[in-house]
């Protein structure tokens, strides 16, 4: 057991939330037309009020981007103070349903698509205070992990993105000992460094027990496992059970086993294309859209994303708080992408022709899966560090990749195979899809028909759809590991490792 001396905490920079209190019922007495609100510029600071400055002149004690985090007539969890959380907790001002302004279940369709809120300094852009006994406990766990080491544990950790972000934890986070790969299916080929210890760890995320059992003893954990599905392979029951009840057991486990910090890895498809063909240009996470989810995988993903905002500011076993945050990634793409590669199998099965339809000017915003691994590394750590910041929060994440369509990006890695391109109308794509999706509900009861086009697939591939990650860098720094040639690089040694007696079929 180790004990850490509270003495050594300092708690300089809490806010009184308690002096809030007094402030609110002396205002109360008062009466509204005797009221005096706290300017602007006023930090309730927590510093005795014999010691403050006058409220028309007060200090810029926090910087303009970290003041009030809690106006005292106006709580940002938008409901009466009987009804919120105790201080203790983050209030719910900070879960999805303030930072996601249409729920995918009620696509409001009369928004206009692209329109930008920028709202960067509003209320739930500045962290929310700590009380002192959640810093005493978090100072315990920081002492506790520094004398031993941090165990995190991946979820879904022997995937695509799982082993990009094993590769940039070794490389990158000094302060990890061991990481623990959990996974359906084992990659025997990951090991162990001098320094870290790595541990394979066969499960399934919808068994409750395999996750409580892999994740005892962690003190982070990065949920990636996730079941992506947007051709119709896979039951819409078994892409709940996988996304949704997955993330949840992810959440009980954390709860049960006392762990305080949880990073999940979410998607841009919970917000976005939908099939109207409304565009996202330089969307960020205060970008109004007309969320409409059509296909089962991004309905998931946005339900999974909202339990774990929710879950930010629960209380886990010991009394701690968890603490949450959520990165939405574009169109991921690297070494071992499985679509890079059936796109290249397309083109040897037809000859060496690829058919192409999408317009010319659609945008795409793609991003390489090593930095989407170091977004995770970064935010899992900022979240250690600063959990008032990025507890409930989401953030896009993308890099310097180039826009453009999906079809064009490929391409660029793939033109070393001379494969022979035919543009065809557009109109002409979507019969074929459409085409598709009839053929494949007449075959569904004896065949599983699952071709790649189809009118989701299609809808999204030609409606640009791009983020920034702006917010991700005010908040903990965020930059691209690797710079758009080294992305281009490391991917293309990996696709020219594609078999040689394919090639001789184009």
């Amino acid at each position: 057991m180790v004990y850490c001396k509270l003495s050594q905490v300092d708690f300089s920079n809490v806010i009184g939330i308690t002096e809030r209190g007094k402030q609110r019922e002396y205002r109360k007495a008062r009466g509204a037309q005797q009221r005096y609100p706290l300017q602007p510029e006023e930090p309730t600071s927590g510093t005795p009020s014999s010691q403050r400055s006058p409220p028309a002149v007060p200090p810029p004690a926090r910087g303009a981007h970290q003041r009030y985090p809690l106006q005292p007539e106006e709580p940002t969890s938008g409901t009466p103070s009987s009804q919120r959380s105790p201080p203790a907790v983050p209030p719910p001002a900070r879960g999805a349903h303030q930072r996601y302004p249409l729920q995918p279940e009620e696509p409001t369709s009369d928004t206009q698509s692209g329109q930008s809120i920028h709202n960067h300094d509003s209320l739930k852009d500045r962290p929310v205070p700590l009380s002192k006994h959640q810093l005493e406990i978090l100072a315990c766990s920081r002492m506790q992990a520094q004398e031993r080491g941090l165990v995190y544990l991946v979820t879904g950790g022997c995937g695509f993105l799982g082993q990009h972000l094993l590769q940039v934890l070794l490389e990158k986070e000094d302060s990890v000992t061991e990481i623990r790969l959990f996974d359906k299916h084992i990659n025997s080929s990951l090991h162990d460094t001098d320094r870290v210890k790595v541990v394979l760890i066969q499960g399934d995320i919808t068994d409750y027990s395999s996750v409580l059992e892999a994740s005892r003893g962690a003190d982070l954990v990065i949920h990636t496992a996730s079941l992506v599905d947007v051709w119709h392979k896979v039951p819409e029951t078994v892409i709940q059970a996988v996304n949704v009840q997955g993330t949840l057991n992810v959440i009980n486990a954390c709860v049960e086993n006392g762990i305080q910090y949880l990073v999940y890895t979410s998607s841009m498809e919970v917000v976005g294309p939908n099939v109207k063909g409304d565009s996202f240009i330089r969307g960020n996470e205060d970008t109004v859209y007309n969320v409409c989810h059509a296909m089962p995988y991004p309905r998931s993903k946005a339900k999974a994303e909202r339990l774990v905002l929710e879950a930010n500011g629960s209380k886990v076993n010991g009394g701690a708080c968890l603490y949450t945050c959520s990165l939405r990634p574009t169109g991921i793409y690297g070494e071992q992408h499985q679509l890079m590669r059936e796109f290249y199998q397309m083109g040897v099965k037809t000859g060496g022709w690829i058919i192409r339809g999408v317009p010319r000017e659609t945008e795409h915003g793609r991003v390489y899966a090593g930095n989407v691994a170091w977004m995770h590394l970064l935010a899992a750590r900022s979240l250690r560090e600063r959990p008032e910041r990025l507890g409930g929060e989401v953030y896009f994440c993308y890099d310097d990749s180039p826009y453009k369509s999906y079809e064009d990006f490929n391409m660029q890695f793939l033109s070393g195979f001379n494969f022979r391109q035919i543009r065809v109308p557009l109109a002409v794509l979507w019969f074929v899809a459409c085409m598709n999706d009839l053929v494949r509900r007449a075959l569904k009861p004896v065949y599983n028909y699952t071709p790649l086009l189809n009118r989701y697939t299609l809808a999204v591939a030609s409606t640009s759809f791009t983020v920034a990650s702006d917010k991700a860098h005010r908040h903990f720094e965020y930059s691209p590991l690797y710079d758009w040639d080294q992305c281009k690089a490391r991917t293309q040694r990996w696709v020219d490792t594609f078999p040689l007696e394919d090639r001789k079929d184009c």
